[in-house]
């Protein structure tokens, strides 16, 4: 047992390789005064305090739970952050390989391509809730400055605003996971079915004898991006895992959506604008840059908030921010992907 378990406790991908390789990727971000930044990172921490209450009013959830501010990181803290919460949820979903003399350097290299990609998201990303991160992989919430400052002066808005309503939505992503309590185990265990049903023995067979019908099927691949190639070669449990997992990610990042601008005008008064002007800027950006963001699936991630916002918006009209809330009582009233985009079946089947 002991062989085995040493045998076995070799990861595909080095995170510290991963982690290092980003940080030194990473760019740097806008030169500001020093005042300014310092504003900017005082406000975002004390913000995610007072934004998590706003929340909390709206969404009726996490009464009693401490309050607690967010961290603010740069680029690459942002990178090693997120390494060391991809390190833990990956744990328990990865498969290792047997030691030998290539174990080092295929996980090195695997670890070095993930790197380049944290790089890149780095330079993009204005805050994250990563339920697997911080001490004893038990949550934190990151707010990166330099992004929020980048992103808020390219829109010329005010800066409070923005950084307000960038809180709202991060903290909304931290109440989910810490106000239902078995939807981070949930989210780590459906993962591991994912990831463990294309790791099988059999499974690049597999895959290369779906190939042809695969490639066929991808004629008819629909106008909006919904289904990918990767998407096609999955067998039928690997689908029906990775439609869950997709109709989860796009509630949780649309129910985010819709709170930071229901929260209204009171707490962000030039919250209209803003929103108009981040639609705006997604939107944007150079060829090169648009190719990577489709490549990575930002692009898709994208048009989940707006589905994800549409079914939540609809539904909350429908029967109620208590009626919505019934998504939270188990993985059974979770919307399927196929309800995310018909928000009254989901409300004839749960009400």
């Amino acid at each position: 047992m002991q062989e085995q378990t040493q045998a076995n406790a070799n990861p595909l991908v080095d995170w510290s390789v991963a982690a290092s390789t980003g940080a030194f990727l990473a760019r740097g971000g806008p030169v500001v005064p020093r005042a300014e930044a310092e504003l900017a990172v005082a406000e975002l921490r004390e913000l995610t305090v007072d934004a998590e209450r706003h929340v909390r009013e709206l969404t009726k959830l996490g009464a009693g739970l401490p309050l607690l501010p967010g961290d603010v990181v740069d680029r690459p803290g942002w990178v090693r952050a997120a390494a060391s919460g991809l390190d833990v949820l990956t744990s328990r979903a990865l498969p290792t390989v047997p030691a030998g003399p290539l174990t080092p350097l295929v996980a090195g290299g695997a670890g070095v391509q993930t790197g380049v990609v944290l790089a890149f998201l780095g330079a993009r990303v204005l805050g994250q809730y990563d339920p697997f991160g911080g001490l004893g992989g038990n949550g934190r919430l990151l707010l990166v400055a330099p992004n929020v400052v980048t992103a808020q002066r390219a829109m010329g808005v005010s800066g409070r605003d923005f950084r307000m309503w960038v809180c709202l939505h991060e903290s909304t992503h931290r109440l989910q996971f810490t106000a239902v309590g078995w939807l981070r185990d949930y989210f780590a265990d459906e993962v591991g079915r994912l990831i463990g049903g294309l790791a099988d023995a059999d499974g690049l067979g597999t895959v290369l004898g779906r190939l042809p019908e695969s490639l066929r099927d991808a004629r008819r691949i629909r106008a909006d991006g919904s289904h990918g190639l990767a998407e096609l070669l999955q067998s039928p449990q690997q689908r029906a895992v990775f439609d869950r997992l997709l109709a989860l990610s796009t509630l949780l990042e649309g129910h985010a959506d819709y709170v930071m601008d229901a929260v209204g005008p009171d707490v962000v008064p030039s919250v209209a604008t803003i929103r108009r002007r981040f639609t705006a800027r997604r939107k944007g950006g150079g060829l090169l840059d648009r190719f990577l963001r489709s490549l990575l699936g930002v692009d898709a991630k994208i048009r989940q908030y707006a589905l994800g916002a549409a079914f939540t918006r609809q539904v909350v009209d429908e029967v109620g921010m208590a009626g919505f809330n019934a998504v939270w009582t188990s993985p059974n009233t979770l919307p399927s992907r196929a309800e995310i985009r018909d928000p009254q079946a989901w409300v004839r089947r749960v009400h």
